[in-house]
């Protein structure tokens, strides 16, 4: 029995920042960074949100959505770069606040911007490994950025909450694989508030390389090609480096554009490839195939082949979808990004 998505469920927060704002206060032309970045404002998380509060509102979604009773539960994995505690796990504090019992793993994960997608492949692998029968995996990122680096015109905050099973499937994982290697391209040591990271390094042999070596593993192990799916989604660190690697698979604009949303809300990082997907959910036909890779700097990609039930169009009226979520803003000025960032 094929496992899939039975719930889901996302949070971008209502704070955004435009490019042009964060180009004014360093005096730089925000015509040139909003067209060599692709985004044209991000996500900002407010002053009493962080990845947990964001991780559990999206988890509260997919459990509504799903229709579940929450103490059926038996795993929770919550993937972020920016976990509130460095001792004491995100995944146990959103698992009590959304109901679950006591019987349920809880660990949480972390892997640059793919620690959510690798929730994906732990928890399905337990469900199809008939260990347990219901399990969560959440991305969830309020992304760091040191003041005046390139950075902080493109990192967001947002969550994605996926819940997997057997019985009323909207979505199936019919497949996936990843690609990963010792590429140093984006770091923080222990102790470091901001992250550091290796320039147009973060292209090639990053992002590009493992990309392209997920996927292309994915459709030998599948024996698909890209015309063979509805849609396409890359994990988008800006507006270019995605746009860039569909034409290289092969994949036509009319699959990629339906879940390229960075340009309206950053790079949430965990959350990001999590959210797009989301963004192809909302408006995908029953028997659509979907092909999606993550990217995480470190460096890895998860690849996934899923496809679409007939349960999904009637189970996603019951939440407000992405598009509620991008279209449901309040622009902040400089100042008050560093005051919800508690900078200043």
């Amino acid at each position: 029995m094929l496992t899939g998505i039975v719930g889901y469920g996302v949070y971008i927060p209502k704070g955004r920042i435009k490019t042009s704002e964060i180009a004014r206060v360093w005096k730089k032309e925000a015509s040139d960074l909003e067209h060599s970045l692709g985004v044209l404002e991000k996500a900002v998380a407010a002053i009493d949100e962080d990845a947990v509060t964001l991780a559990t509102q999206a988890g509260k979604d997919a459990i509504f959505m799903s229709g579940v009773n929450p103490q059926e539960i038996e795993a929770m994995l919550v993937g972020s770069e920016s976990h509130p505690y460095a001792v004491n796990p995100s995944s146990t504090i959103v698992a009590e606040a959304l109901g679950f019992s006591n019987s349920y793993l809880a660990a949480d994960l972390e892997f640059a911007c793919k620690a959510g997608t690798a929730g994906l492949i732990f928890v399905a692998g337990l469900v199809e490994a008939g260990k347990i029968s219901l399990g969560m995996a959440i991305g969830s990122d309020t992304a760091q950025a040191k003041p005046h680096d390139v950075l902080e015109y493109t990192a967001g905050a947002g969550a994605g909450a996926y819940l997997l099973g057997t019985k009323n499937i909207l979505a199936n994982i019919l497949d996936y694989t990843s690609f990963s290697s010792d590429t140093p391209d984006f770091w923080r040591r222990e102790g470091m508030r901001y992250p550091s990271h290796g320039g147009r390094f973060t292209g090639e042999p990053a992002y590009y390389t493992h990309i392209l070596g997920a996927a292309e593993a994915l459709l030998t192990k599948t024996k698909t090609k890209p015309s063979d799916y509805d849609y396409c989604v890359f994990h988008s660190p800006n507006g270019k480096f995605p746009q860039a690697i569909y034409s290289r698979l092969g994949f036509t604009p009319e699959q990629f554009k339906p879940g390229f949303i960075v340009d309206k809300i950053g790079n949430p990082y965990s959350a990001s490839s999590l959210l797009s997907l989301a963004s192809v959910l909302e408006i995908a036909k029953p028997k659509q195939k979907i092909f999606l890779v993550s990217y995480g700097s470190g460096a890895g990609s998860d690849a996934f082949a899923l496809e679409t039930t007939n349960l999904l169009p009637k189970a996603r009226t019951k939440t407000k979808q992405i598009s509620w979520f991008i279209n449901n803003k309040n622009y902040l000025d400089y100042i008050q990004l560093l005051k919800n960032e508690k900078k200043i």
